[in-house]
């Protein structure tokens, strides 16, 4: 297993800095944002990543996540920008695009009894994940499909959820979970085990103890929840999603090296 940081996170006067700060700590993936027009960021990150060890591994997110509005127009612009934001992934051999489908409540009209707005949102969820799936794969990268916890998202709050969006949609090539352990530690009645059901669909981890600071900081067992993706095989990128203690920038880089130290030591205890 290795780790990555997001680029939000690190701490530095600019992109250079900041990976300097990463290297320093021997880390070699960075996860960066989504954009609605990322090739405009490509040449930027190609030349600040030349000739190191840290790449650009994962995009999460993007600017508008309107895949299941009733709205096709929007439907369709969410669709293309997450087709950008794969291309983007393609060009740095990256993992995948990280897409939760939804924020907040449905927006489709309950259609009971033909089927409820949870049902009918699945059905379009499947249809798209057929399509970007598709496209994912001829790029070879991953659409990465993001269950969060029920304070953010109605749909997909647990892992299950995700596998069964997946098999709707017929479990094609090309996209795969992205599993989250401050949202696992909501949502899961026992991480370890919805780690150990969801198997080969995990592909990339995000980490944030239950404080959403940085691991180690709170109550999340991470001796088990890594030893669980150690026993399904998962050697991807564990992804530093969360808030950093401290105030001062010299704060926050002692934090981040700490919390980075504690989980490669509990990897090497695994």
């Amino acid at each position: 297993m290795k780790i990555a940081l997001q680029e939000g996170l690190l701490p530095g006067d600019g992109l250079a800095e900041q990976l300097d700060f990463a290297e320093s700590l021997n880390i070699t993936g960075l996860e960066v944002s989504g954009w609605s027009n990322p090739s405009l960021r490509v040449e930027e990150l190609e030349k600040a990543t030349q000739d190191r060890s840290i790449k650009v591994v994962s995009v999460c997110g993007q600017t508008t996540f309107d895949f299941l509005d009733p709205d096709p127009d929007k439907r369709a612009e969410s669709i293309e920008e997450c087709k950008r934001n794969l291309d983007v992934c393609a060009h740095f051999g990256a993992v995948g695009q990280i897409v939760p489908p939804i924020f907040g409540p449905p927006r489709i009209a309950d259609l009971s009894p033909y089927a409820d707005a949870e049902t009918l949102e699945m059905r379009l969820l499947a249809e798209i994940i057929k399509d970007l799936a598709a496209y994912a794969h001829k790029r070879n990268t991953l659409l990465l499909l993001e269950p969060l916890n029920r304070y953010e998202q109605h749909l997909l709050r647990q892992q299950d959820h995700g596998i069964e969006a997946i098999k709707m949609a017929g479990d094609p090539a090309g996209v795969a979970l992205l599993s989250d352990f401050f949202h696992m530690h909501i949502e899961e009645t026992n991480t370890p085990d919805a780690f150990r059901r969801a198997g080969k669909y995990v592909a990339h981890v995000h980490m944030a103890d239950n404080t959403r600071q940085e691991p180690g900081t709170g109550d999340i067992d991470w001796h088990a929840g890594l030893g669980a993706l150690k026993e399904i095989g998962f050697e991807g990128y564990l992804a530093y999603e969360c808030g950093i203690s401290g105030d001062s920038p010299d704060e926050k880089r002692a934090a981040i090296a700490k919390s980075v130290s504690f989980i490669r030591n509990v990897i090497s205890e695994l």
